[in-house]
């Protein structure tokens, strides 16, 4: 058990799972804002042994260096790399900090919505048709960028619907070989591809100018991660074509600036904050504590 456990930001649990925390320490303390400066965070960390945060705050090394009896940071919000990660995880792999964070879900909301919106899309639900008439999925040939869980669920719910699906990932995978998905070298994808959904961990850029260049026109991007998976120079000009870029948030989004443009569609809603996947999250807290609690 845990001395001293302080949730610096509200991190989404259910109330019921939030109840829990008081199981797994002597003293427990939660708080309902978002820190503004490191120094706060720093004060309300003090000398706790166990620290909680969300995605809206980052323990760096700067408050790690100033809280030296932290030795659990349970990261309440996805951990996919150190690089990607709002915790400084090579600092806290040097001092023997444990940090824990979860995985996969909230991936069930991001894929109704980017179904949602491409059928608007291609039928002219609100707008007009895409192609200028009411389209299917059927047939439509799609590149999925990054086939981890989102885009792999992504291409499986495109091919249910009778898509031709392209992918581009570090490596050919033998499991979607076995769906019938092709594995394509990125340029090539972009090319072939009328509609791409970039499935990419935080803080990783694939789309520069080369890329866009061979994306070409006419053509539908979605960006389902949690920051641009492009450079902003050439992604602002190839939305000048006849171009249409979808984001739920204005974190994938990047520029507020775009946020009125007339060839991008971004709801400011984090798609994947739905009741089930709190659920979700709440459960991989708390196996995480109970795990390192032994």
């Amino acid at each position: 058990m845990f001395q001293k456990l302080v949730a610096i930001e509200p991190v989404s649990l259910i109330p019921e799972a939030e109840k829990k925390l008081y199981g797994y320490a002597h003293e427990v303390t939660i708080y309902n804002d978002v820190p503004a400066t490191d120094e706060e965070i720093i004060n309300r960390i003090g000398d706790a042994d166990a620290v909680l945060l969300s995605y809206t705050s980052r323990i760096n090394r700067f408050v790690l260096e100033r809280c030296p009896n932290i030795r659990y940071i349970g990261m309440c919000c996805s951990l996919y790399s150190p690089e990607s990660a709002n915790v400084d995880i090579r600092y806290a792999e040097e001092h023997g900090i444990t940090v824990t964070g979860i995985r996969d879900y909230g991936d069930e909301g991001v894929v109704e919505y980017v179904l949602s919106e491409l059928v608007r899309c291609l039928h002219g639900f609100g707008e007009e048709a895409w192609d200028g008439m009411a389209r299917e999925i059927t047939g439509l040939k799609v590149g999925i960028v990054g086939l981890g869980k989102s885009g792999g669920m992504i291409a499986d719910a495109m091919k249910f619907f009778g898509a031709d699906i392209t992918y581009f990932a570090r490596s050919e995978k033998k499991e979607a070989t076995r769906k019938g998905y092709r594995f394509l070298p990125l340029k090539e994808l972009l090319s072939e591809s009328e509609v791409v959904f970039c499935c990419l961990n935080k803080n990783t850029i694939l789309l520069h100018k080369a890329e866009f260049d061979a994306l070409g026109n006419k053509k539908i991007l979605f960006n389902t991660g949690l920051s641009p998976a492009w450079d902003e120079t050439p992604f602002t000009k190839w939305l000048e074509s006849d171009n249409l870029c979808f984001c739920d948030t204005l974190g994938a989004l990047g520029n507020e600036k775009l946020l009125h443009h007339p060839h991008v569609r971004c709801m400011q809603v984090s798609t994947g904050r739905t009741r089930q996947a709190f659920d979700r999250l709440s459960e991989k807290v708390l196996a995480n504590l109970s795990e390192y609690n032994g």
